[in-house]
């Protein structure tokens, strides 16, 4: 049996980009890297929609945000965040630990905060130092929109915009410069079609200047002052994931290759034909703002998680993501972020018509496949 994988991290991993990474290992500090390394650092440009840096560090996204708020802000500065979810809970706590003054908004799990609530919490708090979004919330499926929210802040404040990309960058259109971000961060096992390991943090020229003018922050690896002194050079402070480096390379060959305007639209269409799939079956979506990146779908009323997801990796090699916390056993989440294309929506459709069939789950045989094809087709 094929195992195939619907998760929104980590994603598939094209066979280009696995015999790239195994290669016989090189020194970082040879020429033949630095000439990689200087490649990936433009390709990065130009996958986030900026003229400014994108440092490369070996950690995974949680990492790059830590890197940012530890380098960014220090103890007593005020920091707006969004928790709409596992991740935007997360930043959170990273500014209770590093700054020990977050006020966190909390929204409801599948909703998008608006930009007027946004606009609201920046009058009641002027004195904040920054906001913390995220882009399209993995945990929900759930997409905000991060232009508008940019410009509220830009427009009533001197605050920065610190968006967790992660799931949202290769997926949803995202204009860095454009829009005003400070900070954006995304991770190599997402839309990059890579392995877990690296985080790719974008940083503005205000942002780099509030981080080169910091002193005495406690900081050794995670430090975005840095990753910026070696990026100038195209070199990493410490010893990079030498391999995963090489292997960003060519995933981002690959974003070049095919255009970025034309990876959004892909996800897009994606994104759709799979929501039109589940709806078909007669399940249920779970979020009022969908994201490109991942689908959340209500568990139908009577099925057990534990069955379906059975019935569904064992019988048909498929593994999706569970739903977390308060809806761990209640939605289950299918991706279609990074390596995927047309027929594969049509194969997860397909499996999880064959693995609700095996739960008794009554619904008409072909009608979510039909669906997607239909989507796809235009009939």
């Amino acid at each position: 049996m094929k195992k195939r994988l619907f998760t929104p991290g980590p994603t598939p991993v094209p066979e280009n980009v696995m015999l790239r990474m195994a290669a016989p290992i090189i020194h970082h500090r040879n020429p033949e890297f630095m000439e990689i390394l200087t490649r990936v650092h433009e390709d990065l440009k130009y996958l986030f929609r900026t003229t400014q840096p994108v440092v490369v560090l070996s950690c995974s996204g949680t990492g790059g945000m830590e890197a940012s708020i530890s380098s960014l802000f220090k103890q007593g500065d005020k920091v707006i965040t969004v928790n709409a979810g596992k991740f935007g809970e997360r930043w959170g706590q990273l500014v209770r630990i590093f700054t020990g003054n977050c006020v966190e908004e909390s929204v409801a799990w599948g909703s998008a905060i608006q930009p007027e609530r946004l606009a609201e919490l920046l009058k009641e708090n002027p004195d904040a130092k920054g906001v913390c979004l995220t882009h399209s919330e993995t945990s929900t499926g759930t997409a905000a929109d991060i232009q508008a929210l940019s410009r509220v802040v830009r427009e009533q404040s001197d605050a920065l915009v610190l968006v967790d990309g992660i799931t949202a960058v290769g997926a949803h259109e995202f204009h860095f410069d454009d829009w005003g971000v400070d900070i954006c961060i995304t991770g190599s096992q997402k839309g990059l079609m890579m392995p877990p390991g690296l985080a790719l943090v974008a940083i503005s020229e205000r942002a780099q200047d509030i981080i080169n003018a910091h002193k005495g922050i406690p900081q050794f690896y995670l430090s975005l002052k840095k990753a910026l002194k070696s990026h100038a050079g195209d070199d990493t402070p410490f010893t990079p994931a030498v391999s995963l480096v090489i292997g960003l390379d060519e995933a981002l060959q690959m974003v070049r290759a095919e255009g970025i305007e034309n990876i959004w639209t892909r996800h897009e269409n994606l994104a759709r034909a799979c929501r039109e799939g589940c709806n078909a079956l007669g399940m249920k979506l779970f979020s009022n703002s969908p994201s490109f990146a991942v689908t959340p779908v209500w568990l139908p009323e009577g099925l057990e998680w534990s069955a379906f997801n059975k019935a569904l990796k064992n019988k048909n090699g498929i593994t999706v993501a569970a739903g977390q916390d308060d809806y761990k056993g209640k939605i289950f989440r299918v991706s279609h972020l990074g390596y995927y294309d047309e027929l594969d929506m049509l194969t997860v459709i397909g499996g999880l018509e064959r693995a609700l069939k095996e739960v008794n789950f009554d619904f008409e045989i072909g009608a979510g496949v039909s669906a997607v094809q239909k989507a796809f087709l235009g009939s």
